[in-house]
């Protein structure tokens, strides 16, 4: 489950009192107090060299709402008491002030935010979040990873969002281009901290910032993790093009009631999730599926327990029509939070290894993963899978 070393991982992450990041922490905290639950964590059966145990993991972050994480937990209901072994520990821990914009994210607010006057004094604010993180629990490495609420779609044309130069310009003339995401993604790299981004959010993958992790040699990787929907997508399309069947259309459905399904009721980050869920069928059939319709609703009453409903309508043999329908009742944060984990753990491995830039072998976990050099990227389930094991050296 890791190396024998001890090395202590901290992962800070955007979006500490969230749904999924509090089912994580409550999931490390359960592990440390001795349990032996490992369901849902991809790698727990694999030893790899350098891989940082899970109870070597040690969680800090940021969010705009600033109650305990026991509190937080109890607030979105995803685990109840009997299943959260570690309230005492996470009673505890407090988020740190976090940087935010209504106008990337309009439906989440807080009190618990910086008082930064501009975006350089944010990106300083966040690193020195970081360097106390580090030096106070004594950590080997530390790691980013974003599991806060989309925000809007930027516009990708901006000369500020395309250079490292121009994105430092933008830093200090606070640009209107420049997102929460981006900042976060900047002091991660800029602070040598791997970074993952598990939102539709753009942070990492503008060509700025790309280039700024590979200039620095700092591990990133995104974007969206590919929990529930998609995940089905990835794994029944390439059956369905190896058994030549043709997909005529497939309409996707999901409802939702957490607090990442009522930021999406902001149309503009509802059309950023839409962007990272709508390339994965084309990209794997080779041929565009002319009625690829998704829909995603906020649905109070569902809270986390996610509901994924698709019709996929295909021509086989001789012409003939054929309907497969899926219905899958899945908790949202049971699904992303071990995913958040594991790319925590492989993003400190490519620093020990000193493996910087994009991070391909984490397509695995991502919507729409990032490449190297504008190569097109892989979506296939078991495609993907392949690489990674190849990266860890498991393959």
């Amino acid at each position: 489950m890791g190396t024998a070393r001890g090395e202590k991982l901290g992962v800070a992450i955007v979006g500490l009192g969230g749904a999924v990041a509090t089912t994580a922490v409550a999931g490390i905290e359960a592990i440390k107090a001795g349990s032996n639950q490992l369901d849902g964590l991809p790698l727990a059966h694999l030893s790899v060299a350098g891989l940082a145990d899970y109870k070597d993991i040690v969680f800090g972050g940021w969010d705009v709402n600033g109650v305990d994480l026991a509190a937080a937990a109890e607030e979105h209901g995803v685990l109840g008491k009997a299943d959260n072994a570690a309230a005492g520990t996470m009673k505890a821990m407090t988020p740190w002030k976090a940087v935010a914009s209504q106008k990337f994210c309009k439906n989440i607010v807080g009190r618990n935010m910086t008082a930064a006057g501009s975006h350089r004094e944010a990106v300083e604010m966040i690193s020195d979040d970081l360097r106390r993180f580090k030096q106070e629990n004594g950590l080997d490495r530390v790691v980013v990873v974003n599991l806060a609420s989309t925000e809007a779609w930027p516009d990708l044309s901006l000369d500020t969002l395309n250079s490292v130069q121009a994105f430092e310009r933008g830093l200090d003339d606070s640009s209107e281009a420049i997102g929460p995401a981006m900042l976060y993604a900047y002091a991660a790299i800029a602070s040598g901290c791997g970074y993952g981004n598990f939102t539709p959010s753009v942070a990492a993958d503008v060509p700025a910032l790309t280039s700024f992790a590979k200039d620095r040699n700092v591990a990133v990787a995104g974007k969206d993790g590919k929990t529930g929907q998609t995940m089905m997508k990835t794994v029944i399309a390439p059956a369905l093009k190896a058994r030549a069947l043709h997909v005529d259309g497939w309409f996707s459905t999901n409802i939702l009631g957490n607090r990442d399904g009522f930021a999406l009721r902001d149309p503009n980050s509802l059309q950023s999730k839409l962007n990272t869920k709508g390339c994965v069928l084309e990209d794997i059939l080779g041929y565009p599926v002319e009625d690829h319709l998704v829909d995603i609703r906020y649905y109070r009453p569902r809270g986390d327990d996610k509901e994924a409903w698709d019709n996929v309508d295909v021509t086989g043999f001789l012409g003939q029509k054929m309907q497969i329908k899926i219905n899958f009742l899945c908790k949202d944060s049971i699904l992303a939070a071990p995913l958040a984990i594991e790319i925590a753990r492989v993003l400190g491995l490519a620093g020990k290894r000193g493996d910087g830039g994009v991070q391909e072998q984490l397509s695995h976990f991502f919507k729409a993963p990032m490449t190297r050099d504008g190569r097109k990227a892989e979506h296939s389930f078991h495609a993907q899978e392949a690489m990674l094991m190849d990266w860890l050296n498991v393959g």
